[in-house]
């Protein structure tokens, strides 16, 4: 018996020394391919680009706004073209970056590449399996079923909502600006427009109260704002666990981890009641149903239940759109409108002229002073027709379109290539070897290689936007050039900051107006300008958010601006 045992041990144990060793030669197998053989037959190693040791990433010059407008004028226009590869985290990881709109075109159309796993399961972590990071067969059927929340009639519906809030957010300014004894205060903006595109999306996209401009202690909104407070300042280290590691947060979870879920479960266990409460009133037929039910939710409900049984979303399913559209409509938006604002306080005399425009224009049926002390309901027709009317400012809608040009709320994002494919180019890409590819040529790309598309980057180029592409200009919009009309780019000329094709935002209108009432709503009211003595640089986290130079640690996101009462 002794005998045996001992036999059976020592043939468990080389059976197991001989399971390691094949691991580990798989490993090495895989480590090796990885750093030094695919990067040979990778056809990006043949494309221009950035050279640097074997390990090193590029990570900094093609991701951190205060540097990439010299970057990538640099790399565009003195050294690489208009077509190129970067390291990603090492030589062994090329990726493509391209400014040629044919390039571009190719691959937001095409089915052959999807955003890469990482980004959908670092969103899917925080807002779930929507709209945004959903693929395929998934992501068509959830665009068709969302698609009539978001028509030009029914952002028409909810834009009363978009006005409330807006004098709600004048008013609240108003106040501030009395108390400071000198009809000016100064006051962080970035965090009150946030403020304010969250109960705008509440009501327009949940028909719920978030309430936020009075009081941010709401425990729906509080989850929200500290989910994504963590998510902006986590390190590259902590998203790289996130990602690869994902047992870890459940095994060890640290402080973070543990509000963030707790936030999670707050937000679906209140979610998950109004989707039912919303669902009962709609299947009961209630005959005002149709008429006043136009929050988001509602519609996305009613469209749901016309849907076959198999083609239906879930309550989860449907709470985790909410949530993409929650951070989209309300974090994106908000950017936006800050930014716009800290433009406009550069600029004062773009902020006087359309100022005037906005006193003048159709939208102010009464004076400024009359309209500050107003009150509007969320159903008035006179509201909607107000809205109209702003929506119609010509100047308004060109500064708007500029800053979302100059300053993009994303930055940039990826796609990888889901099989090898084939590239079209407009501009000749002369690689490394000298040869040459000519327009209407093609450049090869290996599945599983990741695309940068630089979407500030396009939106800052001389080539498209002309030699004045990094001015803020917002009459460029009267007379675009050739290049930013392309046919390749339909809707907002060349304007990447929506993008286009199969992933363009559906919501897009919905920001548009949004952000024109508020800014309409302000400007006859305040006049905007810098806080002295500080800088304000941008910091590129899933959002490019404004904060103030040497005190991003310690205060966090913020853009301070002094505000004054308009005197006529």
């Amino acid at each position: 018996m002794e005998c045996s045992a001992s036999l059976l041990f020592s043939w468990l144990f080389k059976a197991l020394g001989l399971f390691l060793a094949l691991v580990i030669a798989r490993g090495i197998f895989w480590l090796v391919n990885l750093l030094w053989v695919a990067p040979l037959l990778d056809p990006l190693a043949s494309l221009p680009g950035p050279e640097a040791p074997a390990f090193q990433s590029h990570f900094s010059q093609v991701n951190d706004p205060d540097i990439t407008p010299e970057v990538y004028r640099d790399w565009t226009h003195n050294l690489f073209g208009k077509t190129f590869r970067y390291h990603g985290y090492g030589r062994h990881d090329y990726r493509l970056m391209s400014f040629d709109l044919r390039v571009l075109s190719h691959v937001l159309t095409s089915p052959v590449y999807e955003k890469p796993w990482q980004t959908r399961a670092y969103l899917g972590r925080l807002l779930g399996r929507g709209v945004f990071n959903m693929e395929g067969h998934e992501h068509r059927a959830l665009r068709k079923l969302i698609g009539p929340a978001f028509t030009a009639q029914a952002v028409k519906g909810m834009s009363p909502i978009f006005l409330q809030k807006a004098e709600e957010l004048r008013d609240r300014w108003d106040a501030l600006v009395s108390t400071d004894g000198s009809s000016s205060a100064t006051f962080d903006v970035a965090h009150w427009i946030s403020r304010t595109t969250f109960d705008i999306f509440g009501l327009a996209g949940f028909d719920y109260h978030f309430n936020a401009l009075h009081d941010e202690s709401e425990q729906v909104y509080s989850a929200y704002r500290r989910m994504f407070s963590i998510s902006d300042k986590a390190s590259q280290l902590r998203v790289l666990k996130q990602l690869y590691l994902p047992i870890a947060e459940k095994i060890w979870p640290d402080e973070n981890d543990k509000i963030t879920q707790q936030c999670l479960k707050t937000i679906r266990d209140s979610g998950i009641s109004l989707i039912n409460t919303k669902r009962e009133a709609c299947m009961a037929e209630k005959p005002d149903f149709a008429s006043n039910e136009k929050d988001i939710l509602s519609l996305l409900i009613k469209s749901n239940l016309t849907n076959e049984p198999s083609n239906q979303l879930s309550d989860t399913d449907l709470l985790d759109q909410l949530s993409s559209f929650l951070f989209a409509g309300s974090d994106s938006t908000a950017v936006a409108i800050t930014w716009c604002l800290h433009i406009l306080s550069q600029h004062p005399e773009i902020q006087d002229r359309l100022r005037a425009e906005i006193i003048a224009g159709p939208a102010s049926e009464a004076s400024p002073s009359s309209r500050r002390n107003s009150t509007s309901s969320i159903s008035s027709t006179s509201s909607t027709l107000q809205t109209d009317a702003i929506d119609s400012l010509p100047y308004l809608d060109a500064v708007l379109r500029e800053t979302l040009r100059v300053t993009p709320p994303v930055h940039g994002t990826l796609r990888v290539a889901t099989a090898d494919d084939l590239i079209p180019v407009s501009s000749p890409v002369v690689l490394r070897n000298g040869k040459v590819i000519h327009e209407n040529e093609h450049i090869r790309i290996k599945k599983g290689s990741f695309v940068h598309l630089p979407v500030e980057g396009v939106n800052l180029s001389e080539d498209i936007w002309g030699p004045d592409a990094r001015e803020f200009n917002p009459d460029r919009w009267n007379s675009l050039p050739a290049g930013a009309t392309s046919p390749a780019f339909p809707g907002l000329a060349n304007l990447m900051s929506f993008s286009f094709g199969r992933a363009s935002c559906p919501g897009y209108r919905f920001a548009l107006l949004e952000a024109k009432v508020i800014l309409a709503t302000l400007l006859p009211q305040f006049v905007f300008s810098p806080v002295g003595g500080i800088e304000i640089g941008k910091y590129n986290s899933v959002l490019t958010r404004p904060f103030v130079r040497g005190k991003l640690d310690t205060e966090g996101i913020q853009l301070p601006l002094r505000i004054s009462r308009y005197t006529d």
